[in-house]
């Protein structure tokens, strides 16, 4: 019997259809799951707030001399 002369044999594709569909899938989910991760993060150099308390510092007694200005009348 010669090679033409053979019959075909029937293949089978959906296997190899359904390997591809399934990491396509796959592709898709990973992708998805990325970018859900990526906008969920925190946002590189954003800004920081510090609030404090300041108390003031204890000032200095007054000077207690009475100063005396005399001017001359025109």
């Amino acid at each position: 019997m010669s090679a033409a002369a053979r019959p075909r044999r029937a293949r089978r594709r959906w296997p190899r259809w359904l390997l591809v569909g399934a990491l396509v899938l796959a592709a898709f989910a990973v992708g998805i799951a990325l970018g859900e991760s990526l906008a969920e993060g925190p946002s590189p150099g954003g800004t920081q707030s510090l609030v404090r308390t300041l108390k003031p510092l204890p000032l200095a007694p007054a000077a207690r001399t009475t100063v005396t200005v005399t001017v001359a009348g025109p």
